[in-house]
């Protein structure tokens, strides 16, 4: 089995790690192949950063439907899940976003669970990432720590104390049973953590893959019998033949 995992931003530092967390959750018969797209955000901290994020990942994908690579699913390496629904319609692969893997996977282990993420101008963002998924009843809250998208890959230490702060809060005064880690540079950083929490962390990248790999053991696409379904042919001006579906 080969998986794609898109990092929506383009720092590369936090690609490898995506496709070294990755691989270290998945079984030894699967293959992570972490990639950033060609253009983009360096880091994801906004909707404006967001929403320029997605046609990289979408050419991501549209380069295994055309062909050009061959994948059996994708995943969506960014805590907002940017642009996911969109790149359902282009595939019927699976794709999975890494903030619904983990709350899923969050879900099933706890009553409640927050999410300790990055600046607070992303509470909104990252909130409704949370409503998205229908578990907003489950979710005890959302703590925004002053970490950057960066510095949770540069400054390990630091961004390890600041979630550890965060998550004894969401723990003590909002009653969460289970933490997740609510960036993708946060990968790698659930172990420690959790060796000093009494609840199990959540590394979302590991669940998106799990998750993902999960759904291709099972032999399951996505339906396209309507929301889901290939976008109606039209030309599409001023983007390249790629994105002519």
């Amino acid at each position: 089995m080969k998986i794609k995992a898109i990092n929506p931003n383009t720092t590369l530092e936090m690609t490898e790690n995506i496709g070294t967390v990755a691989n270290k959750y998945t079984s030894d018969e699967t293959e992570v192949v972490a990639v950033s797209p060609e253009r983009g955000p360096i880091s994801i901290e906004s909707y404006y950063d967001d929403y320029l994020a997605v046609p990289g990942i979408l050419d991501e994908i549209l380069k295994a439907e055309d062909g050009d690579e061959e994948y059996d699913a994708f995943v969506n390496s960014c805590w907002g899940d940017p642009g996911l629904d969109a790149c359902r319609e282009v595939t019927e692969k699976p794709v999975v976003g890494i903030a619904e893997g983990s709350m899923y996977v969050a879900n099933m282990l706890g009553a409640s669970f927050s999410v300790v993420t990055i600046l607070p101008r992303a509470r909104d963002f990252i909130e409704e990432a949370v409503r998205k998924t229908g578990l907003e009843g489950h979710c005890a809250s959302v703590r925004c720590t002053e970490l950057t998208v960066v510095e949770t890959e540069d400054t390990r230490d630091a961004a390890a104390e600041a979630l550890l702060e965060a998550s004894w809060q969401a723990i003590e005064e909002d009653d969460a049973e289970v933490i997740c880690l609510g960036c993708a540079g946060m990968g790698g950083l659930d172990e420690p953590l959790e060796a000093e929490l009494p609840v199990p962390v959540i590394d979302s990248v590991g669940a998106g893959a799990v998750l993902a790999e999960a759904l291709v053991k099972l032999g399951k696409q996505t339906s396209t019998i309507r929301t889901y379904k290939p976008p109606e042919s039209k030309e599409i001006i001023g983007y390249p033949d790629r994105y002519q579906r």
